[in-house]
């Protein structure tokens, strides 16, 4: 189980992201981070847009309530989800 974290800021979790998949999707967990494929290339901060739209459309929030909190330039990332809570996430994720 991934751990989701609760603080004033928002909800935050650990993603491992593999770009330039097929499909977008969640594909499994990866050690302690939820891995997630996107259909978009590493380059000029379009997989990090397309993680940002992945999990604002599964988790049923607005864009501007997803953000990367860290690991922005790389494949681990945390994402932060302001607005709702642990419950409500791991409800939407499945995990």
């Amino acid at each position: 189980m991934i751990p989701i974290s609760e603080t004033e800021t928002g909800v935050t979790f650990p993603v491992k992201v593999h770009p330039r998949a097929k499909k977008a999707a969640i594909t499994g967990e990866l050690g302690d981070a939820l891995k997630v494929s996107l259909t978009a290339p590493p380059i000029e901060g379009r997989a990090n847009d397309a993680c940002i739209e992945f999990f604002a459309k599964l988790l049923k929030v607005p864009r501007s309530s997803v953000t990367i909190a860290s690991g922005g330039g790389g494949r681990n990332k945390v994402i932060r989800v302001s607005g709702v809570t642990a419950q409500y996430v791991r409800e939407h994720l499945h995990v």
